[in-house]
């Protein structure tokens, strides 16, 4: 018999605030964390803007010995999992941390430390670079930090499918817990690429914004002025659980996980068929996997990162998945993105987040600078400002470079 999953615990870092609540505020007012960088002189650069997160000290969660030893995105994802656990009121004593585990992923994972220590070389030679380089990189280790932290001793894994890795985190953890390998998963993402060679390497791609002059605006999902998207950092954790445990221990429950769909687009290695063919199956399939129709799905955190193809691509999708459902704008569907900017590997974390303080609060969040809206993107993107509703099931959507899709359903706890 398969056990049900449920979310017991939340924690989400990002440029639009440092906690959940902050940054679910922060959306709710279509307030951008978009600016100008500061972590590095852009002047050479075409792109001189990012969703960079703010006043962070990894001092609050880590000893500064260890905090050397790490990327900034294994600090990032240990502030989002310190939220996480205490929002949970979890605590892992003795044998029962073997039942707990850890799938967090990355995208890229330490560019920063990679860049430091690759300078470091060019200027001193070998014998410069850190012992710690490796671990302070490697996309595992942020997985492999939490479990040491706390004690988790249970299945340990790190994705790395692009955009799509937290979605693909939070999805495989679901299903350790559903066929009984684990009880509790510490799961989601992390990502800080707003570095030199991020930055520049996606703005060698020509896949990002170049409003230099205005970045609050920058990122526009679905509207027909779109012209790339936003390099964004931080993280999204979720404690996934065994409905029965959570219920053992008086776990406050936040939200049921009753879906997971995966796709593979099989056609480019960073762009999407026209018809959405990868995007409809994995919606498909986390509908199928959820054994529920599409009319019972309230609202939708797309994907979508204001690119002008994959905006159109992802609507598309969902007007052939949802029907009149969405076409008769029953439908709200989000993307955030519009404001923290696209967090990579730690966008799925952030948004499922995102997705289930939605239910908690019977509200959709707005997409913000959806001033005029695509011709072809018709559905109800709930633009600048949110939209209140009964909202009971909500999917959300990440899809990534290689065609590697996912999408995840949360059902509101009663």
């Amino acid at each position: 018999m398969q056990r049900r999953v449920v979310v017991t615990g939340l924690g989400l870092i990002s440029a639009v605030g440092n906690t959940a609540p902050e940054i679910w505020n922060n959306l709710l007012a279509a307030k951008s964390g978009i600016a100008t960088i500061t972590s590095f002189d852009t002047a050479a650069f075409p792109v001189t803007f990012a969703a960079e997160v703010k006043d962070f000290d990894p001092l609050q969660f880590v000893d500064k010995k260890e905090a050397r030893k790490m990327g900034r995105f294994i600090h990032l994802a240990l502030a989002a999992t310190h939220e996480a656990m205490e929002s949970s009121g979890l605590k892992i004593e003795g044998h029962n941390g073997e039942r707990v585990g850890v799938f967090i992923g990355s995208g890229i994972g330490g560019f920063d430390v990679i860049e430091r220590e690759h300078n470091n070389m060019l200027q001193g030679g070998p014998r410069k670079i850190s012992p710690f380089f490796i671990p302070a990189a490697i996309i595992n280790l942020a997985a492999g930090q939490v479990s040491i932290r706390y004690g988790a001793k249970g299945p340990n894994e790190a994705t790395a499918t692009a955009c799509t890795t937290s979605a693909h985190s939070i999805g495989d953890a679901y299903r350790i817990i559903e066929r009984g390998d684990a009880d509790v998963m510490i799961a989601g993402g992390s990502e800080a690429a707003i570095t030199p060679m991020g930055i520049g390497g996606f703005a060698a791609m020509r896949a990002l914004s170049t409003r230099n002059d205005d970045p609050a605006h920058a990122c526009r999902p679905f509207d027909k002025d779109r012209d790339g998207f936003v390099v964004g950092e931080g993280s999204g954790i979720l404690i996934l659980e065994d409905l029965e445990h959570a219920k053992a221990r008086g776990a406050k429950i936040l939200a049921e996980i009753i879906g997971y769909g995966m796709s593979a687009d099989a056609y480019h290695i960073t762009g999407m068929p026209e018809d959405g063919d990868g995007c409809f199956r994995a919606m498909q399939n986390a509908l199928k996997s959820a054994k529920i129709e599409p009319h019972q799905i309230d609202y939708v955190n797309a994907h979508a990162t204001s690119t002008t193809l994959g905006d159109v691509v992802e609507s598309k999708a969902m007007q052939r998945i949802f029907g009149e459902h969405a076409t008769s704008h029953k439908l709200k569907i989000s993307s955030t993105k519009s404001m923290t900017g696209h967090l990579l590997g730690g966008a799925g974390g952030l948004e499922a987040g995102i997705t289930i303080l939605a239910l908690l609060n019977q509200t959709a969040p707005p997409t913000a600078n959806l001033d005029h809206p695509d011709p072809e993107c018709v559905l109800n993107y709930v633009p600048n400002h949110p939209q209140k509703g009964k909202l009971d099931i909500a999917l959300s959507n990440s899809f990534g470079f290689g065609g590697t899709n996912g999408s995840l359903i949360f059902r509101r706890w009663e």
